[in-house]
């Protein structure tokens, strides 16, 4: 499973770090205002204000593009999700085209690898969930072959092809769900951005000599919580945005009703 550095803090803790470095750059920025004000006071708020909304601006941008991207590949990992179900459910359908026994084991082992994958997800053991269907790759694979010289032709070809495709879909589901995430260079330059902002806008707020408003703290609110929902979409196998499994849950309950 790939891991990137921030893996290491669970969502809830990069939350709350993200929200403290805010706060401690709006009140570092605040208090390196009123020095300036108490030391330069024909410095002029009006400028730095619009140098402050020029660096607010680029992080919004920022913050767009990166969520942006989390949400595509949140989307990736949905429309996995429904292409894998429906390669399983044709696998399945097409056991029936096999000889005994190959058809009954086979349609055995698709039926513990939907469950695998449901699994997988909801008790978020991913890596013994990618071993285990790796495992029934080759079991069924195996099956395939023995089927093939016991019955050559293009009806076991069509088998042998949904099969093909599921197994390709396993690689699909790990690319978009464990490999494609969002580069630490870009997480990086997220961070260094937050802080130059609150940062500037404390300084602002500072240098015109008023005092704390609360709209600074709904401030560094906003924008840890913006964050907050750009790592949940970014991590596929933690947090509260999962996708759903309804999809391969429906092809489970087929296979369940077949006759065994």
């Amino acid at each position: 499973m790939n891991q990137e550095p921030l893996d290491i803090l669970p969502i809830w803790l990069l939350f709350v770090l993200i929200l403290a470095i805010a706060g401690f750059s709006l009140e570092a920025g605040y208090r390196y205002g009123l020095r300036r004000h108490r030391r330069s006071a024909d410095e002029q708020v009006t400028p730095v204000g619009a140098i402050v909304g020029s660096i607010l601006g680029l992080f919004a941008f920022l913050l767009a593009f990166t969520f942006g991207m989390a949400a595509n590949r949140f989307d990736d990992r949905r429309q996995a999700v429904l292409n894998e179900a429906n390669a399983i459910g044709t696998t399945y359908l097409r056991t029936r085209l096999l000889p005994e026994p190959q058809r009954g084991t086979s349609a055995r082992f698709l039926r513990e690898y939907a469950e695998v994958r449901i699994q997988g997800v909801q008790t978020r053991h991913v890596p013994e969930s990618v071993k285990r269907s790796e495992e029934l790759h080759e079991l069924l694979w195996a099956d395939a072959v023995q089927a093939a010289e016991k019955q050559p032709g293009p009806i076991t070809g069509l088998y042998i092809q949904s099969l093909n495709d599921t197994i390709d879909m396993h690689e699909v589901r790990l690319q978009a769900g464990l490999r494609s995430r969002i580069p630490m260079s870009i997480w990086v330059c997220l961070l260094s951005l937050s802080v130059l902002s609150m940062a500037s806008v404390g300084y602002q707020a500072g240098l015109s000599a008023t005092r704390r408003s609360p709209a600074m703290v709904a401030l560094a609110l906003a924008f840890a919580s913006v964050m907050y929902l750009i790592a949940d979409l970014d991590r596929g196998h933690e947090g509260f945005l999962q996708v759903s499994q309804d999809a391969m849950v429906d092809v489970q309950k087929s296979m369940r009703a077949e006759p065994k």
